[in-house]
């Protein structure tokens, strides 16, 4: 896969709980990657706030299984999934398809039946699409980021017009 192909998601939403599980769900999907960090909750969060919740009800009430895979700290990411209920690949190393293969491993699923969710094209889009997985892409959940992250938000936006999504 090209570098152009590997940046533009599957599908693009505005917020996790607009995307249709149902759908997914009567395809065979019963999977579902999370990212965490403004995708279900804020950025650098330390508990998964009601939001967080929410996204994950939303999956399981069809029957699909949780993963939260993050290029954060083991504890912290590690302690959120405990909360949340779900099991957690930690230092994932995305843009890498590595933690994405973790996570299906540790899953056992295929790359058919799981989809992943995250916030940001150099990371999250790029490691699922490397990955072979359905990619989802949402806009952040907040506006407050650290300032690397608000760095590569200037050049997702070029990304995005010339891509058209």
């Amino acid at each position: 896969m090209n570098i152009f192909k590997a940046m533009k998601p599957d599908a693009v939403y505005k917020k996790v709980t607009d995307i249709p599980f149902e759908q997914y769900a009567s395809k065979g999907v019963n999977c579902v990657l999370f990212d965490f960090d403004n995708t279900i909750g804020p950025d650098h969060a330390t508990e998964p706030n009601e939001y967080s919740f929410e996204c994950i009800k939303k999956a399981s009430d069809l029957g699909m299984e949780s993963c939260l895979v993050s290029n954060a700290k083991s504890g912290r990411s590690s302690g959120i999934a405990g909360k949340l209920g779900i099991k957690c690949v930690t230092y994932a190393h995305k843009p890498r398809p590595d933690g994405i293969n973790r996570a299906l491993e540790l899953m056992g699923r295929t790359k058919e039946e799981t989809i992943f969710i995250g916030d940001q094209i150099f990371t999250d889009v790029m490691a699922g699409r490397f990955a072979g997985v359905h990619t989802i892409m949402v806009e952040p959940y907040a506006k407050k980021e650290v300032w690397y992250i608000v760095l590569k938000r200037f050049f997702e936006k070029i990304v995005r017009l010339f891509g058209r999504f």
